[in-house]
């Protein structure tokens, strides 16, 4: 039986070559992408219609970080990359390519548990340089954004704090503490889903987002209660922070950091990468 490891300690790939496909959440068109090990390390994305130029992901790539997160290749934009990226960093591979037939990395269940279950059925190994997965640390961070703040403190680990605070009951305050592995990334951060909210869908629309949103690959919040449950877990909207999170960081590496985290967002997060990407 499969099984992920419990630490960072080596870097893997995919043993063999992937496929999924479904809707882009914010275009709302058909998208494809098929997922390989590759020689160099890293994340590198290609076109299918222009199979040789291959981009290496980078933080300088990074374009919108409205509601998602984008990536400037070229010409092109790539958008919604944030739950490829963490279910790949979240696991502890690199050494990736991607294969791109669209302008969107499809969102299927709103987590990132399908691409989980996906990298299982084809198993992993090590990479060419399978060295340790961290990014060694040596400063402080501290970073706000209006009333949000992000901190980064060196340890001998990987440890994720996160609070999150709504005015909607159904959410309110929650907070949640791991320390992360790829077992336990797999266990308990892979399946929370996106979140969204019933009464801002209208302003969302009219601004051409979440053409591709529904009831299949989002948790809809109404107030003092959901629309689609049961939830997955008790307090699954701070697990998909964390999510987030480890999906924005995954351009410049897993930090070696115990990170805080009060009200975060894709665009605070980038804050962060930015800030470590030297």
């Amino acid at each position: 039986m499969f099984s992920w490891p419990t630490n960072y300690y080596f870097c893997y790939t995919l043993a063999d070559v992937i496929t999924k496909e479904g809707i882009g959440l914010h275009s709302g068109e058909k998208t494809k992408v098929k997922i390989s090990p590759y020689e160099k390390e890293g994340f590198h994305v290609s076109f299918k219609d222009n199979p040789n130029e291959i981009f290496k992901l980078t933080q300088d790539l990074i374009g919108s970080t409205m509601l998602c997160t984008a990536v400037k290749l070229g010409e092109r934009n790539l958008y919604t990359i944030e739950h490829l990226l963490s279910s790949l960093a979240g696991c502890g591979l690199s050494y990736i390519h991607i294969e791109v037939d669209g302008k969107e990395i499809p969102l299927l269940d709103g987590s990132a548990i399908q691409w989980v279950e996906a990298f299982e059925e084809v198993g992993i190994k090590k990479a060419p340089k399978p060295d340790n997965f961290f990014r060694e640390i040596n400063k402080s961070i501290i970073l706000n954004k209006d009333d949000s703040v992000i901190a980064l403190t060196p340890s001998k680990k990987t440890t994720i704090i996160s609070t999150i605070s709504f005015p909607y009951k159904a959410i309110g305050n929650q907070t949640f503490v791991i320390d992360l592995s790829p077992k336990c990334f797999v266990e308990m951060i892979a399946p929370a889903r996106t979140f969204g909210f019933k009464d801002q869908f209208q302003e969302l629309s009219e601004l051409g987002l979440i053409k591709g949103g529904s009831l299949d690959n989002a948790l809809v919040c109404d107030g003092d209660k959901w629309v689609n449950p049961p939830l997955r877990f008790d307090n699954e909207p701070i697990r998909h922070k964390i999510l987030d999170l480890i999906g924005d960081l995954a351009l410049v590496g897993l930090p070696k950091a115990q990170i805080l985290v009060y009200k975060g967002s894709h665009s605070l997060n980038a804050l962060l990468a930015s800030s470590l990407k030297n």
